[in-house]
């Protein structure tokens, strides 16, 4: 009751500061709310300028940090809010005011363990960036090397706590008096973005995924992930190598240092395409504030507090639907989604082809360049509601992350379609996890498993059949038998090179 009390209070709170920028127009979209409550909202709306998602950007701007986050993750969620409205939620920026350069400091020595002049020969008194979890400090360490030290708000982990615990109650109430919206799973949504949240406030993570995502690019000298330095990394501090050169998007800056943008388009879809598909692990986060050119012409990203990941089935999905969609093979599309499991089997198969065909058909004959593969996806996620798909998060996450490289895309050279450059990474991709040769590793891997669970399978059956009294006994003598062949240690290699030849004994007779 206390609890249901107070995120009422603050939920009062919230509506006045929604209703002065004129927010409150979702209210009428949401089923269970009650009828003095809507009328309540309807009459506390002010007229305000700007578009419905710029309004509620301003609102959520109000709110304070917990709820600019949560107004960059909405942004990620068209199937929610609409396109409109994730777009206008895109181009939200969390700056916030500066907290003083001595807390600062002081927070660092505290963290380090040690004070600041054993740690940095120099702090700059100002931030270059202050965000809402953390503002950012150049410095210069002992030993010379020039960083960029990243710093946790203060108190900005209890302010978060109190914000999600009331997100929560939120979605608890949602999915209990609106039914309908539990495919939205607002419970899962909140949960996702906590994680996020709480991921994105012990900076040692953030940390990892920089160093996870500079080792997978160590051998590509177009893609320079900055180092990161350990020794002044902590939970509210990550420091890391100094990032010189100009934003991506900045096109006349780029040319007067002699760099040419179509060069800088081909490395940024090339970059794209690897993390994606070749890692599946890519950066989430990807606005152009967050990508520079370096004198080189390498692309030098920052900010790894949000990550995407894709795991490799969902990755061989992504690459069949696309094809399947820009060659107008709309039947392909609905099948990919029904082996995936995303559709449920007792959707028609046809009449989900004739919906993929909607979204697809308008792209025919339509110049490369003037397609978005990121707004096709969103439209997709749309029309999916129809047939009960499941909200796929790292499918969202990915979807705003293509459109916001579009942008920058379209930014260095609108008539050139950056998923045209990377086409050859995709086919090259696709014929080696998909190839024949690919097909026959999985089948063989898919055969080793089989065979380790074997003796397990066979015990369990004998278990199975003397619970339902059918007198089916393996001999003691066997189950050992069985048990000693599964392969361990330096047979498992035996075993799967047994495997691998069979299989590909069998694909050459299969061709013959």
């Amino acid at each position: 009751m206390l609890r249901a009390t107070r995120h009422l209070l603050r939920l009062r709170g919230i509506a006045r500061t929604l209703a002065r920028e004129d927010a409150l127009f979702f209210a009428d979209q949401v089923t269970g709310v009650p009828a003095p409550v809507k009328l309540w909202l309807r009459l506390s709306r002010r007229a305000a300028p700007g578009r419905a998602g710029e309004r509620l950007a301003r609102a959520l701007l109000g709110l304070g940090p917990s709820f600019i986050k949560l107004g960059q993750a909405l942004a990620t969620r068209s199937d929610l809010i609409g396109e409109a409205i994730a777009d206008d939620l895109a181009s939200l920026q969390d700056r916030m005011p500066p907290f003083p350069a001595a807390m600062a400091r002081a927070i660092v020595a505290e963290e380090l363990g040690r004070p600041l002049d054993q740690v940095f020969a120099s702090f700059g008194d100002r931030p270059v960036a202050a965000a809402s979890i953390a503002q950012v400090h150049f410095a210069v360490t002992t030993d010379g090397r020039e960083v960029a030290v990243k710093i946790l708000r203060p108190g900005i982990e209890s302010a978060f706590a109190k914000d999600l615990d009331l997100l929560h109650w939120i979605a608890e109430w949602v999915e209990t008096v609106a039914p309908s919206l539990r495919r939205l799973k607002p419970i899962k949504v909140v949960d996702t973005f906590a994680d996020t949240v709480r991921m994105e406030m012990d900076l040692r993570l953030e940390g990892a995924a920089a160093a996870e995502l500079r080792e997978n690019f160590e051998d590509d000298p177009d893609f320079r992930v900055p180092s990161v330095d350990w020794e002044r990394t902590a939970r509210r501090v990550l420091t890391v190598e100094r990032v010189n050169g100009i934003r991506i998007d900045d096109v006349q800056a780029l040319v007067a240092a002699g760099h040419d943008p179509d060069a800088i388009l081909a490395k940024s879809a090339q970059a794209f395409f690897r993390q994606v598909f070749r890692d599946g692990f890519f950066h989430a986060d990807m606005h152009p504030g967050n990508m520079f050119v370096t004198s080189d012409g390498a692309l030098a990203p920052v900010d790894f507090g949000i990550m995407g990941r894709i795991d490799r089935p969902t990755r061989i999905f992504l690459a069949e639907m696309l094809r399947g969609f820009l060659t107008g093979d709309y039947r392909e599309v609905a099948m990919v989604h029904f082996r995936a499991g995303y559709v449920p089997r007792h959707k028609s198969l046809d009449a989900f082809a004739q919906a993929c065909r909607s979204i697809g058909e308008p792209l025919m004959g339509k110049p490369l360049n003037e397609i978005s593969v990121g707004r096709l996806l969103a439209q997709l996620f749309r029309v999916t509601e129809t047939f009960e798909m499941e909200v796929q998060p790292q499918l969202l996450l990915l979807q705003k992350t293509m459109v916001v490289a579009e942008g920058v895309g379209r930014r260095l050279n609108p008539s050139v379609n950056m998923w045209q450059l990377a086409e050859p990474l995709i086919a090259g991709w696709m014929r080696e996890n998909r190839g024949p040769e690919a097909r026959i590793g999985e089948a063989a891997s898919d055969l080793v498993r089989a065979v380790e669970r074997l003796p397990r399978l066979l015990a369990d059956a004998e278990s199975a059949a003397a619970a339902l009294g059918e007198g089916v006994r393996l001999h003691p003598e066997t189950v050992k038998q069985l048990n000693a062949t599964r392969p361990t240690g330096a047979h498992r290699a035996l075993w799967a090179a047994i495997v691998v030849l069979g299989a590909a004994v069998a694909a050459l007779a299969l061709m013959r």
